[in-house]
């Protein structure tokens, strides 16, 4: 995909000209021009100096753009606000023109306003004066009447083509009234010679292309206003970086920063690029990248990223991703690529603007001709005419859907949802069902010990440890947890050999000689003896959302251990708002059947379906298009072919890059409740975008007959070319506005006070506990939490050896940690 810079389009018949031309060159598979930004996406194997002589032949200027996505940003920014300048110049020039030739044309002919007397007595001279100012005026915008003729000649017409045909066309018929008054007035017939000054248009002609420049002005000061948001996030980048150089402190220009260099953050300063923590404690405020305005806690390990703000403590930091590649970078791209391409829904207003100048004009042609044949005056019948040219808009056609687009992807940018498409956009708005990835999306993705069940016989330290050395090697979530919790009992795994994975079962080894195996019931069931007592307690800890793992050594049953993963603080409440949305939510997961549906139960969810391997997950995303369109929400390597095969995909920020790649839309602060308010934004753009479509067709609808004189017969409605040229100037503004109320759009994204949290961004944190032995335990901790200020709620777990609080105001880690390590207990982490 490359992107261009295209010059010299006015409207949209000129984006659909440059598209035709563009796709016909060989090579090129798709070709997508923006109005509004304007910029070209190409898609192909053609060659660039092809795309570019395609773009010239037909009337425009065109520049490959950098690879940079700073570089596209720029071009997306900057020419709107140089417009507007350039604009206000020429707009000022007019008026001061414009204002005696409306004090002659409309002043004295019509409300008789005095004149100096040897200029009333001679109606030609005030006829000349008319056209020297008139002249002058249109001087000033020659652009009109340069790009309208260019436009003509090339056979491509466009938005000039028409303002500079309805003016000219009202100065020519002006002239040809001044040469009869002169004809008159020669005669002796000074009355005929003052009745002709009614019959002028100059300041029809300078009026048209005054207003039709107030017009642009305003719609260039809107565009500038569409892309603030991607301004802001460029304005985010620090221009410089403190970096170690040999030992010494040294400003360098942030694009001098390389990979795997040490750079110094100190309190108030923006972070440079993305980096980890090597040194120091801090909290930084992510705001500018998720939308959330709680700082989180930075210490030694933790990753940063290019345009948060350090707010406290003094941070050192090696530089992990720089240049294009940081966090930053990538947002920027994201937001500019999806500003340059079309959504499906404007295709009915691309074909329309492709035909609609040359339609405009014959009906001109026509209006005029009919007039003429039913005995009407030529002045007349020319006012229908020019009235007709100058009140059709192509501009709000074309600026419908683009400039909703840019707003919309600025909007989800600022709170931390990055669409890649304007495409995925629209889709998203459609949405009907939902369907969640549990681990990783509605779960915390990091399973925690819930209980050890020793086989007669066998002490629990046993178990654990026997099990710990068959799983210490192992990536599956359960095995880490298991792992961790022998890590806590202070427990060493010893080596395993002959190590053998059993897809879907389990592992096996030896250890000491003896036959070690370690899995699911069928598999344990096959060397060992399963009592019913454990099988009912494993049945019953799968209801509570615990998975069983056996484990046997020579045949011999050691016990069972259960681990369950914790369910994110949001999800539930996440999930409700997208219920609440109209949606239906399903959950696909790897788990057994009793498992996941006491997830699905405690999370909420409309339909769970369980024993999904990846491949599976792409076949079930299939089945629920049946019923309508389906995002698929996901972190994972397994959940890409599903988020591909979805007709959205959305990504956790936290999840890999394979299934960031995968996506269509990624939530950078990988929080659930950001898919509700990802869908909530694409509704709102989709509604405005059809409100702007509305707009555009029916001004065009209802202003066209009545500039042809449709209703003169019946009502006698008749228009002024002068007010035709007024509605044409506030068409593009008034879409362009519309489109900037989704800056104030609600999208239910909730913001949190102020304060500092450890990695989750809410007002819930949850403490990993061990030394918590039963009841008493949880009631001594429960206790003690509830005692501190800030802390609304403990829930409290000895058996998960978890305990999440719930804060009423902000606390800090290290405050909740002394407090409970204060009872003898220990913390060994807080998220």
């Amino acid at each position: 995909m490359k992107q261009y810079q295209v010059t010299g389009m006015s409207c949209a018949a000129c984006s659909a000209r440059v598209e035709k031309a563009v796709s016909a060159v060989k090579g090129v598979e798709s070709c997508s021009v923006n109005l509004l930004t304007g910029t070209m996406q190409v898609q192909g194997s053609a060659d660039a100096q092809a795309i570019i002589a395609a773009v010239t032949d037909a009337g425009y200027g065109a520049a490959e753009q950098g690879s940079k996505p700073s570089s596209s940003a720029k071009t997306d920014a900057a020419p709107a606000h140089k417009e507007a300048a350039l604009l206000k110049h020429r707009l000022w020039a007019s008026l001061g023109l414009l204002l005696p030739l409306m004090y002659l044309s409309m002043g004295y002919t019509m409300w008789h306003f005095p004149l100096p007397a040897a200029m009333a007595a001679n109606p030609v001279s005030i006829a000349l004066c008319q056209l020297l100012l008139a002249a002058a005026i249109m001087v000033i915008n020659q652009r009109f009447f340069i790009n309208g003729t260019k436009g003509l000649l090339r056979r491509s017409p466009n938005m000039d083509t028409l303002v500079a045909m309805g003016s000219a066309a009202s100065f020519g018929y002006s002239v040809w009234v001044l040469f009869a008054m002169s004809a008159a007035q020669a005669q002796g017939d000074a009355q005929a010679a003052t009745e002709h000054l009614h019959g002028l248009y100059f300041e029809s002609a300078a009026m048209i292309v005054t207003l039709i420049t107030v017009g642009k002005m305003l719609e260039a000061r809107a565009k500038g206003k569409t892309t603030n948001a991607l301004a802001g996030l460029m304005a985010l980048a620090p221009k410089t970086a403190s970096v170690l150089r040999e030992g010494t402190e040294v400003t360098v220009p942030v694009e001098e920063v390389r990979k795997g260099d040490c750079f110094v953050v100190r309190p108030g300063d923006g972070i440079p690029v993305d980096g980890v923590v090597m040194k120091g404690h801090s909290a930084v405020n992510e705001s500018a990248l998720t939308g959330e305005s709680i700082p989180v806690e930075k210490s030694a390990g933790d990753s940063v990223q290019a345009g948060t703000v350090n707010t406290s403590g003094v941070l050192y930091c090696e530089a992990a991703r720089v240049g294009e590649d940081t966090t930053l970078a990538q947002i920027i791209r994201m937001v500019s690529d999806a500003s340059a391409t079309k959504a499906p829904i404007a295709k009915l207003a691309d074909r329309v603007s492709g035909v609609f100048v040359p339609v405009v004009m014959g009906i001109a042609l026509l209006t005029l001709c009919i007039w003429l044949a039913v005995g009407e005056t030529v002045g007349f019948a020319v006012a229908r005419a020019i009235s007709v040219l100058v009140i059709s808009c192509p501009c709000a056609l074309g600026l419908a859907t683009p400039v909703a687009i840019m707003v919309g992807t600025g909007v989800g940018a600022k709170k931390g949802i990055l669409f890649k498409t304007a495409e995925a956009l629209e889709l998203a708005g459609r949405t009907k069902i939902v369907a969640l990835d549990k681990t990783g999306t509605i779960t915390m993705g990091d399973p925690a010990v819930t209980g050890i069940f020793a086989a007669e016989g066998v002490e629990p330290a046993l178990l654990l440890a026997r099990a710990a050395a068959l799983e210490h090697n192992s990536e599956h979530p359960l095995a880490k947890a298991i792992a961790k919790k022998a890590a806590e009992e202070a427990v060493i795994p010893e080596p395993v050999t002959d190590l053998t994975v059993l897809p879907g079962s389990g592992l096996q080894g030896v250890l000491h000689g003896k036959k070690l195996v370690g899995g699911n019931e069928n598999l344990i069931a096959k060397s060992a003896e399963i009592p019913q007592t454990m099988a009912e307690k494993a049945r019953a800890m799968a209801e509570t959302g615990s998975t069983a793992l056996y484990f046997a050594e020579d045949d011999r049953l050691l016990g069972m251990i259960t681990a369950a993963d914790v369910i994110r603080p949001d999800s539930a409440a996440a999930i409700a708002h997208l219920q609440q949305m109209g949606l239906r939510v399903v959950m696909l997961t790897g788990d057994n059947e009793s498992t996941a549906r006491a997830i699905g139960r405690e999370a909420g969810v409309d339909q769970v379906i369980a024993r999904l391997m990846p491949a599976q997950k792409e076949s079930a995303i299939r089945s629920l298009q049946k019923d309508g369109v389906v995002a698929m929400i996901g972190d994972g390597i397994n959940d890409a072919p599903a988020l591909t095969a979805a007709d959205v995909g959305i990504a956790i920020g936290a999840g890999t890059d394979i299934a960031m790649d995968a996506a269509d839309v990624v939530l950078v602060n990988s929080s659930l409740s950001d898919a509700a308010s990802a869908i909530a934004l694409s509704r709102a753009t989709l509604r405005n975008i059809r409100q702007n479509l509305f707009w555009a067709f029916i001004y065009n609808i209802i202003g066209i007959p009545l500039a042809a004189g449709l209703w003169v017969p019946l009502l006698g409605w008749e228009m002024n070319p002068m007010f035709g040229a007024a509605a044409m100037s506030l068409s593009s503004f008034c879409v362009v506005s519309n489109a900037l109320r989704l800056y104030a759009a609600d999208i239910g994204k909730k913001q949190q006070a102020p304060g500092i949290q450890k990695e989750v961004k809410t007002m819930q944190k949850t403490m990993y506990i061990t030394g918590m032995m039963c009841g008493h335990c949880e009631a001594r901790v429960k206790k003690v939490l509830e005692g501190m200020e800030g802390v609304a709620e403990a829930v409290v777990s000895h058996t998960a050896g978890t305990a999440v609080v719930t804060l009423s105001a902000p606390v800090s880690d290290d405050a909740l940690k002394s407090a409970i390590e204060a009872q003898d207990y220990t913390v060994t982490k807080i998220v």
